[in-house]
């Protein structure tokens, strides 16, 4: 039978990932402009179901395999394998679908080890610790010195898909079937569309996680006051921050994602001003020009794999300390655009210390004065307020609920 179109289009979303170390959503964007929406978003699903339980799908897969098969075979045997125990696909199609995506010659071995998966497979996958072999063993080192015990709920949390999470523009209501969620976003079930849902094309909401609202929030930005968004594509704090009636400048280095960041503004009926810019640069020639400044800094993103799970297979334990120095340097930069007495908040998507906690020493170095959150700025969050005053999401946070991103923010006032 010929290739199903989800299916390859899902084995080349795998092997941009794992074999070109490519991010999902860039090679979401690559995939042929033919392929239906439906098929592409399907082909997400299951790509992404692999990613998420890579560790687990192999491990099942081990002991009918005496030797590693080619890459292209390996991921028609993920796929299949992902689609029997994880997706809920018919046995006869997962396998057949499987097996007219590996090259000829391994045909017959698909056909034959995803046979015995489907019969011997699930009580496998009962009997193995996900949680741990899901994890790629530096990160679960890290979290585990960092956050102790709580680091398999951390891990656990990563393995579930993520909910679709809506920021609301004012006087919009939330979407039918919504949960309200303590700090003002709008929660729908996984896989939810969001061109589907009315007013999307209205302008009324914005796709942003329940924890990447909080640092635009807690910035607590007046009508008409100058604010600097660095960093700023896709424009989600950007919208938030515009919406509450400041005057911004957003800044962001990349054309393309610049180009993004103005779509974006422009479908939610907002204004503000796009610089294409180096934010170190930029910032340099405009000391004490804003009232508040947000950046939500470059960082490994850790703290995003429940939504981008390639991101654990990407990273590496040497990004970790080169992404802070990066930090430490455009944090020097924000705390130099900031007004005598304005606000400075920092915020990176990262579980790591080294591109969070690690910050505020440095912070304080610059003569920056850090004003702690308050419990009652972050309800339903109360936990996350550390014991210096920075707030520290993870993604077991609101678990009952779907969880949240990892987050690290701290907000600044400058003497």
């Amino acid at each position: 039978m010929p290739p199903n179109p989800t299916r390859s289009a899902a084995f080349s979303l795998l092997s941009a990932v794992l074999e070109r170390r490519r991010g999902l959503e860039e090679a979401l964007d690559s995939l042929p402009g033919t392929l239906q929406p439906r098929d592409k978003a399907a082909a997400h699903r299951i790509a992404a179901a692999v990613l998420r339980r890579l560790g687990s799908l192999d491990a099942v897969l081990e002991p009918y395999l005496r030797r590693e098969p080619s890459p292209p075979a390996l991921q028609a045997l993920r796929i299949g394998t992902a689609e029997l125990l994880l997706l809920g696909t018919p046995a006869h199609a997962a396998v057949a679908t499987a097996v007219a995506l590996a090259p000829r010659p391994f045909a017959g071995l698909v056909n034959a080890v995803l046979r015995k998966v489907a019969t011997e497979g699930p009580a496998v996958l009962e009997g193995l610790d996900a949680a741990r072999l899901d994890t790629p063993p530096w990160l679960w080192s890290a979290w585990h010195a960092a956050y102790g015990p709580k680091v398999r709920a951390i891990a656990e949390a990563h393995v579930r898909p993520a909910p679709l999470d809506l920021s609301l523009a004012p006087g919009t209501a939330a979407p039918e079937g919504a949960e309200l969620l303590p700090n003002g976003t709008a929660r729908l079930p996984p896989g939810t569309r969001i061109t589907e849902i009315p007013g999307f094309a209205e302008g009324g909401f914005w796709a942003q996680d329940a924890a990447a609202s909080l640092p635009a929030r807690l910035l607590a930005v007046r009508p008409g006051e100058k604010v600097a968004d660095l960093c700023a594509a896709p424009g989600g704090k950007t919208a938030q921050l515009v919406a509450a009636g400041a005057a911004v400048t957003a800044v962001e280095k990349d054309e393309r994602r610049a180009g993004r960041l103005r779509e974006n503004l422009a479908r939610l009926r907002l204004e503000a001003e796009v610089a294409v810019a180096d934010v170190i640069p930029w910032a340099a020639a405009r000391r004490g020009a804003f009232g508040a400044v947000l950046l939500d800094a470059p960082c490994t993103a850790t703290g995003t794999i429940r939504r981008h799970p390639e991101v654990q297979h990407l990273r590496r334990p040497r990004d970790v300390p080169k992404l802070a120095a990066t930090q430490a340097a455009l944090i020097e930069a924000a705390a130099g655009l900031v007004a005598p007495g304005g606000r400075l908040v920092v915020a990176t998507c990262s579980l790591q210390p080294e591109e969070g906690e690690a910050h505020l020493a440095r912070a304080a170095a610059l003569g920056l004065r850090l004003d702690p959150v308050r419990p009652e700025e972050v309800p339903g969050l109360e936990a996350a307020v550390t014991a210096e005053g920075a707030l520290r999401t993870r993604p077991d946070l609101w678990g009952e609920r779907g969880g949240m991103d990892g987050f690290f923010v701290a907000r600044f006032t400058r003497g």
